[in-house]
């Protein structure tokens, strides 16, 4: 009996010994996770280096990895994650149920028995040792929860919270912005991507309801590939021009759930926990190309979305492919638009004066038809079918998107979107064309 109470209590100090380890372990990560973050937001220069020399491993050797897989492994996380903090909520009302239950039991055995509660040893009353299991489970439970909230912290930081306080793209290899441009300048690029738009818009091929048709894309080696396939290679092109987006590319992978995407008017998503580019495959077509690369710009440490609109429309704009030229001139078709229209609006008089100078070009209506997110039939199909209303998931993403850039210092929040314009802007300035 000596001999095996001697083995319990040696296993016992195992257990304590293990438990001490990880707890330093828990606070060290946590430590890091902390000064990592307080490092970022307070110099540019640790920013810079971390995605210059440690941010392409994660891509390369992760990134790699989770490439291999066909579906979004990001999207399966996600699911996972939510099935977690449903289990933790849902354990903790049992809990506190079982807490309760136990101790009315426990009230009534002491009662019982006459016995003051402090002499009672928990393990002679009846029912205490499934009791006990109970919170052992509890216990390792929310132990592993603690620890998957650290990992995800500390995953977030390493791929997505440094990268918010780098260098800006237009910094690093345009020079400082002049920060305010003329009327002049804003119709003359407007007017430009609106004919090539116009242009493009009677090459594409269509199918017999005016829809355009991808047939693939020709590669550097001379064989035909998929949308996927083409935008890795624009973006490694662009890197020879800019160096922090040379490097490997994961090819950009559809979401399950993209109906829901649509709901949220969203194009595409970069998962820092999964290292992968995901789009949207429902809406247009158009779309796909220009979110392909959007998406890919942030695995080269460009998060901010202004950046990686740019950097996408130069990546496309470049290419010799018809299809992805045009894509590219469409996603900022918009953003063009709508700057020059509240410049309209603010100083009517000074746009007239500029429209005399540079006369606006017209957009074709079949610009205007190619320039939708989604098409009215995927529309009817998505709402249909719908848990909750497109309006209320639209207005929960903005919020979420929002505040979240908020949080790490895009002051503007999901209005530093518009900020491709003076990026635009800038770029043909620099190029003095």
């Amino acid at each position: 009996m000596k001999n095996i109470s001697l083995m319990n209590k040696e296993k016992q100090r195992g257990r304590q010994h293990c438990l001490s380890v990880g707890r330093i372990i828990f606070i060290g990560i946590a430590i890091l996770t902390v000064l990592l973050n307080v490092f970022a937001w307070n110099s540019t220069v640790f920013s810079n280096a971390y995605i210059t020399y440690i941010f392409p491993i994660w891509v390369n050797t992760y990134g790699r990895f989770t490439g291999l897989f066909s579906f979004s492994v990001g999207e399966w996380l996600i699911v996972a994650g939510i099935i977690l903090v449903l289990v933790a909520a849902a354990l903790l009302v049992a809990a506190v149920i079982v807490w309760i239950i136990f101790y009315v039991r426990r009230s009534r055995v002491l009662k019982g028995r006459k016995e003051q509660p402090q002499k009672v040893q928990p393990e002679g009353i009846q029912g205490l040792g499934a009791y006990g299991k109970w919170k052992l489970f509890l216990k390792g439970f929310y132990r592993f929860f603690a620890w998957t909230l650290l990992i995800v912290a500390l995953i977030m930081t390493l791929n997505c919270f440094i990268l918010y306080h780098a260098s800006h793209f237009s910094q690093k290899y345009f020079g400082e912005s002049k920060g305010e441009y003329s009327l002049e300048e804003l119709l003359l690029v407007r007017n430009y991507v609106v004919e090539q738009c116009n242009s493009l818009s009677l090459k594409m091929d269509r199918a017999e309801d005016g829809s355009i048709v991808y047939t693939g894309s020709t590669l550097k080696n001379g064989e035909v590939g998929n949308m996927g396939e083409k935008a890795v290679e624009l973006m490694q092109n662009l890197g020879k021009t800019y160096s922090q987006l040379d490097g490997y590319y994961p090819i950009p992978k559809p979401l399950r759930c993209s109906d829901f995407m649509c709901q949220q008017y969203m194009q595409g998503y970069y998962f820092p926990f999964s290292m992968e580019a995901n789009y949207n495959d429902v809406m247009y077509v158009m779309n796909i190309p220009a979110t392909m690369c959007h998406e890919l710009a942030h695995l080269r440490g460009y998060i901010f979305e202004d950046e990686a609109n740019f950097i996408s429309y130069l990546a496309c704009v470049e290419s010799e492919d018809d299809f992805f030229r045009y894509s590219g001139y469409l996603s900022v078709l918009n953003y063009l638009e709508n700057d020059l229209y509240r410049a309209s609006q603010k100083n009517p008089k000074a746009f007239q004066e500029a429209a005399l100078k540079i006369p606006p070009v017209s957009v074709l209506p079949q610009v205007h038809q190619d320039n939708i997110f989604v098409t009215e039939e995927e529309w009817e199909r998505i709402n249909r079918k719908a848990i909750l209303s497109t309006e209320v998931v639209d207005k929960a993403a903005d919020a979420f998107i929002d505040t979240t850039l908020k949080v790490n210092g895009v002051s503007d929040g999901k209005l530093s979107y518009n900020r491709v314009v003076e990026l635009l802007l800038q770029y043909y300035e620099w190029h003095d064309w």
